[in-house]
């Protein structure tokens, strides 16, 4: 209620489904970002084992 502006109850579960859309999409966004992080630092940087000599 507070962090979107609603001085009442009514008001607020009036766009309550809106907000739990947006909620979902910022929670998937937030994901992605982890995901994609994770994935760079699992990366092997090389390896001096790769080389033949």
């Amino acid at each position: 209620m507070t962090r979107l502006g609603h001085s009442s109850t009514r008001a607020a579960l009036i766009h309550q489904h809106t907000s739990d859309h947006r909620e979902r999409e910022i929670a998937d966004g937030v994901d992605a970002v982890i995901v994609n992080a994770l994935k760079r630092r699992r990366r092997p940087k090389g390896h001096a084992g790769d080389t033949d000599g």
